[in-house]
C-alpha cells in the first residue's frame, strides 16, 4: 500500500492484526536505518510503558532496500506485542523520515492528542511516555523536550556527559524558550495540523538541524515549549562519537545549523543576511574568551574549544559550508 505525503514516497510494510486506529491517544515515532537490533531495545522500552493512556508506535524504516529494522520490528506488531505500524520512508535522510511518520500518523489515527519522538538508538524510562504527556498538560505546553541521557560505550568516556554535545540543555522542569533536538521530543497534533506537511525542511535531510528549524518556527507561530526534566531517553554513544574529529565536527555542524536556522528565521527583513554575518564574527571574535571561561572552570580542552567551533561554524555557513554528518551513517 502506497500514499503520498511525498508523491506515493511512503509504503505500509506492515501493521497490528487488531490495532485500533480510532482508539488511539497518543503516537509514539521511531525513524530507524541499519540499527535492528538497537532498535529492538527500543520497542522492548516502550512496550513497558507505566501508562493507561491508549498509544500505537509507527517504525520509520528509512533503508528501502535492505529492510533491515522493517524485518526486525514487523514481528513486534505482528505479533501483537506492541500496537502500531512499521512503513518505509523511501526518501532517504532523517527529515524525510520524520516527515513520513508523523504524516502516516495523521491520516492513520483520527483523535491522538500527543505525539512523541524517540530515535532507534535509545531507550525510554518506564514513566517516559506518561511524563511527557503529563508535562505539556500540567506546563500548557504545545511541544515538550526531554533529556537525551548518554550511555557510553566505555565507562571511561563518561567524562564526555557534561560536554555540550551530549548534555541537555537543561536541568529543571518548566517553560522554556528553546528546544533544538527531536531525539526526546513531544509535539501536539494541533502543532503539526497548523504547520502543515512537509513538517521538516528537506534541505536538512543529511546535515541534521531539520527538527531545530521545525521548533523555531513553530514558536515564531507562537507554540510554547515546555522541558520535562524528569522524563529522560538513555542514548548509545558509541566510542567513534568520543573521537575529536568527530566532536570538532559536530560543534561545527551546530555552528552552521545556527546560521541556516537564523537564515529562515528572519527571511524577508531588513538587511537580515548583513546583521546575521556581523553577529557570527562577533561570536567567532569573542569565542576565545568564551572558550578559556570554559577551559578554566571544567579543565576540558575539547569544552573549551567548543564554542570556538560553533562560531566558526557560523561563519562558514555563510560561504556555503555544510557538514552532511548523516550522509554516512556508518562513519557518525
Amino acid at each position: 500500500m502506497t500514499f503520498s505525503p511525498s508523491e506515493a514516497s511512503v509504503s505500509i510494510a506492515g501493521r497490528s492484526p487488531t490495532l485500533a486506529a480510532e482508539a488511539i491517544e497518543v503516537i509514539i515515532t521511531v525513524p530507524t536505518f541499519r540499527r535492528p537490533q538497537q532498535l529492538l531495545a527500543t520497542l522492548d522500552s516502550l512496550a513497558v510503558q507505566h501508562t493507561a493512556r491508549r498509544f500505537a508506535v509507527i517504525v520509520m524504516e528509512n533503508e528501502a532496500e535492505a529492510r533491515e529494522g522493517a524485518a526486525a520490528a514487523l514481528p513486534v506488531f505482528e505479533s501483537g506485542h506492541l500496537g502500531g505500524m512499521v512503513i518505509v520512508a523511501h526518501e532517504r535522510g532523517n527529515c524525510s523520515a520524520y516527515n513520513a511518520g508523523w504524516q502516516t500518523a495523521i491520516l492513520h489515527f483520527p483523535v491522538f492528542r500527543h505525539l512523541l519522538v524517540i530515535d532507534d538508538d535509545e531507550i525510554a524510562d518506564p514513566h517516559w511516555l506518561e511524563r511527557m504527556c503529563c508535562a505539556a498538560e500540567t506546563l500548557e505546553a504545545d511541544i515538550v523536550g526531554g533529556p537525551q541521557v548518554p550511555v557510553f560505550a566505555r565507562p571511561e568516556h563518561a567524562k564526555w556527559a557534561t560536554h555540550p554535545v551530549f548534555s541537555p540543555p537543561y536541568t529543571e522542569s518548566g517553560r522554556v524558550k528553546a528546544l533544538y533536538s527531536s531525539g526526546n521530543l513531544l509535539i501536539g497534533r494541533h502543532v503539526l495540523a497548523a504547520m502543515g506537511a512537509p513538517f521538516l525542511d528537506l534541505r536538512f535531510n543529511f546535515m541534521g538541524g531539520g527538527d531545530s528549524d521545525f521548533l523555531s518556527r513553530a514558536v515564531q507561530r507562537g507554540f510554547t515549549l515546555g522541558w520535562c526534566a524528569e522524563a529522560p531517553v538513555y542514548e548509545t554513544v558509541p566510542e567513534r562519537r568520543v573521537e575529536a574529529d568527530w566532536i570538532r565536527a559536530r560543534a561545527l555542524r551546530n555552528g552552521v545549523i545556527s546560521t541556516l536556522v537564523e537564515k529562515k528565521k528572519r527571511a524577508g527583513t531588513p538587511f537580515a543576511s548583513t546583521k546575521i554575518l556581523l553577529k557570527s564574527l562577533a561570536l567567532l571574535a569573542v569565542s576565545p574568551l568564551r572558550g578559556v571561561a570554559r577551559l578554566l572552570r571544567t579543565r576540558s580542552l575539547s569544552i573549551g574549544l567548543y564554542p570556538v567551533y560553533v562560531a566558526l561554524g557560523r561563519v562558514m555557513a555563510e560561504f556555503g559550508y555544510a557538514n552532511e554528518q548523516y550522509r554516512q551513517a556508518e562513519k557518525n
